[in-house]
């Protein structure tokens, strides 16, 4: 089968309409609800404003993560019947660490319980205070983390990278003049490690070139600085990079995934997006490295051979590394995201483009330019869309950034709202109605106000914050939905 068969871009439809085919069946479903609006308004309440808050009965189309929610296949649902439920010696761990050699090309795999667990782990052992970890953009838990040893980042990007529409194919690419500026101001001994993140998450879920972390690559070599890798959405951007380098368009998912991975000295990855399953891991060539933090693992997560997760989801784990290397499975979200966003944008919507990987992404700031960004436009977006349609997004801004050292808030690059497109999860009309209700909103767009915390924790408060409206603007939108729409849920 040739590369051009396995992926619904290349069935063209003769009524001349272009959308995506899911190339897969559904076998198994689960009942949605969609609530009335007033049920919708008193949720918001309840959860403070905060999506993270609400309850599922009251979620129409959670579109919050793909993290966890990603469909598994019937294949990781058999294996999880033939677990080898040992605490140690486990054979199920044995096929996990064969299943990383083979598609991340690393021998020596150290299991942890999530991505963040590995953060954690590379944390404690390698960051001190007065680091400075250079990288393409933050993820949330990868700064807490770093912040929490003593250290601090350095985000280096292009220029480009912060443009809201753009037709630049790697906005994730590290600005490679900036890193080798960072290394010599800060040391190369207060660098424990570069990191690079496939893909960036927090500005768009944009990918970084080949070509690009070839560059960074040949910085860490010339000051000896390890290069880390976080793969937990690497399969899309090898996808992309089929899609946008032309020097891989002709190379298998397999190639494409050796070629990024040869290059890092260490590999993250959490499984629930990697696999679409559960858990995560760290894995390397180097023996010094896993020595470095092999006593860590049990002493946070649990022995070596199962890593705090549970043994059936090593055995999916296991299977869903290698349905990444399926060009079928693999194009089926980032074909969504891109069909919702171009979708949108006809419609006069603010869209992150390019589209890139784990969900569309709606540019708050210029959707509700009425609002201040110390009000958390974001925040309100979001919380404005999931009581006008039921579905529930994601803020990405600066409700997501923490405070400084001094307690001062920081208000984040960009004010997103994030919808994420699981794979294989929704289907083509769910995606039509996220798009209605999007351009109904955008319609109304004045009528959203701010926000304002209440409650504020002072870690990750994105997770377990609470907030509040500035004034009666939700009452205000539900009364015009209601004009609208009349009786319609």
């Amino acid at each position: 089968m040739d590369s051009l068969s396995q992926n619904s871009s290349a069935v063209k439809f003769y009524s001349g309409e272009n959308i995506p085919l899911e190339l897969h069946k559904v076998r198994i479903v689960q009942k949605l609800h969609l609530v009335p609006i007033e049920r919708r308004l008193e949720a918001l309440y309840e959860g403070g404003f905060n999506t993270f808050q609400l309850n599922t009965t009251d979620v129409f189309l959670d579109m919050l993560t793909d993290s966890g929610t990603n469909a598994m296949s019937d294949k990781q649902l058999s294996a999880m019947m033939i677990a080898d439920d040992a605490y140690a010696g486990s054979q199920s761990f044995i096929r996990l660490q064969k299943a990383v050699d083979d598609v991340l090309g690393k021998k020596y795999l150290l299991p942890v319980h999530q991505g963040r667990a590995a953060e954690h782990i590379l944390g404690v052992a390698y960051v001190k205070k007065g680091s400075m970890v250079p990288m393409n953009y933050h993820f949330t838990t990868a700064l807490a983390h770093i912040t929490e040893c003593g250290g601090q980042i350095s985000e280096l990007l292009y220029p480009e990278a912060y443009k809201i529409d753009s037709d630049h194919p790697f906005k994730g690419n590290m600005n490679i003049e900036a890193l080798e500026e960072c290394i010599q101001k800060h040391g190369k001994d207060n660098i424990p490690y570069i990191r690079m993140e496939a893909s960036t998450n927090l500005i768009g879920g944009q990918p970084f070139s080949v070509q690009n972390m070839r560059d960074v690559r040949a910085i860490a070599d010339k000051y000896g600085i390890r290069l880390v890798l976080d793969a937990s959405l690497l399969g899309e951007n090898a996808y992309l990079v089929k899609q946008r380098e032309a020097e891989f368009q002709d190379k298998s998912m397999a190639e494409i995934l050796l070629t990024f991975t040869g290059m890092a000295d260490i590999i993250y990855f959490s499984a629930r997006k990697l696999s679409s399953s559960r858990g995560g891991g760290i894995c390397t060539n180097d023996i010094k490295v896993y020595k470095e933090l092999e006593a860590l693992v049990p002493l946070f997560e649990g022995f070596l051979t199962y890593g705090g997760i549970s043994i059936r989801e090593v055995e999916a784990m296991a299977v869903g590394l290698y349905e990444t290397l399926d060009e079928t499975m693999i194009s089926q979200s980032p074909s969504f995201i891109k069909y919702l966003v171009e979708e949108a944008k006809k419609l006069g919507i603010p869209m992150i483009t390019p589209p890139g990987v784990l969900g569309a992404h709606v540019d708050a700031m210029s959707f509700c330019s009425h609002i201040p960004q110390t009000q958390y436009p974001a925040g309100a977006l979001a919380a404005a869309f999931f009581l006008i349609s039921g579905v529930r997004g994601m803020e990405r801004g600066s409700v997501s950034n923490q405070r400084d050292e001094n307690g001062n808030e920081t208000y984040a690059d960009m004010e997103l709202l994030r919808l994420a497109v699981p794979r294989r999860v929704f289907t083509l009309s769910q995606v039509k109605y996220v798009i209605d209700r999007l351009k109904w909103l955008y319609d109304n767009r004045e009528m959203i106000g701010g926000l304002k915390f209440y409650y504020e924790p002072s870690v990750l408060r994105f997770f377990m914050g609470k907030l509040e409206p500035t004034s009666d603007w939700p009452q205000k939108l539900v009364a015009k939905f209601r004009a609208d729409f009349g009786d319609s849920l």
